[in-house]
């Protein structure tokens, strides 16, 4: 196990929760204003287990010792399970099973004339879930697979870093 995963005491393993959750986020913020990459559900909804995980370090940061493992072993939870938002992103990516949101779909254009169906489109449109976005050519890693992987070392390094805090009081 590294060092810095065995060293690490509960405010300062708390305090990197949130930056490395923040840094996640961060990142997502920075592809669709810099990059102009434009997120689809799926990726939007992958977002809300970061927001948690930083409340939850926050949190952990500045409760007692007990509350503060038992937060953060709830953010590795919440990790978990943007690993399984990440795991269908991918899915319907590759098209292995189709999204199991609506809004990954085309948008329903309904109306008799033309400037009915105007109206009824929507102001920005939507980015289909099922196409990937990859940053580096040649890579054939998605940004929802990068957040996949990152969200799963992540839950992996904070449960080993919980599991050897524990380890180490007895």
């Amino acid at each position: 196990m590294p060092r810095f995963v065995e060293r690490s005491a509960p405010r300062t393993t708390a305090i990197a929760t949130a930056l490395f959750a923040g840094i996640a986020l961060g990142a997502a913020f920075a592809m669709e204003d810099w990059g102009g990459l434009v997120p689809c559900a799926l990726c939007l909804l992958e977002r809300w287990p970061y927001r948690i995980v930083i409340g939850l370090g926050i949190l952990a940061a500045i409760t007692p010792r007990g509350l503060s493992r038992a937060l953060l072993w709830l953010a590795v939870v919440c990790l978990l399970g943007d690993v399984v938002l990440g795991v269908i992103h991918v899915g319907v990516e590759f098209h292995w099973w189709p999204s199991p949101l609506p809004e990954c779909a085309a948008p329903h254009v309904t109306g008799a004339t033309l400037a009915e169906r105007l109206a009824s489109m929507p102001a920005r449109p939507a980015k289909p879930c099922d196409e990937p976005n990859f940053l580096i050519p040649g890579v054939p890693i998605s940004i929802a697979g990068g957040n996949l992987i990152y969200a799963l070392a992540f839950a992996v390094i904070l449960a080993a870093a919980l599991g050897s805090s524990r380890n180490r009081r007895r």
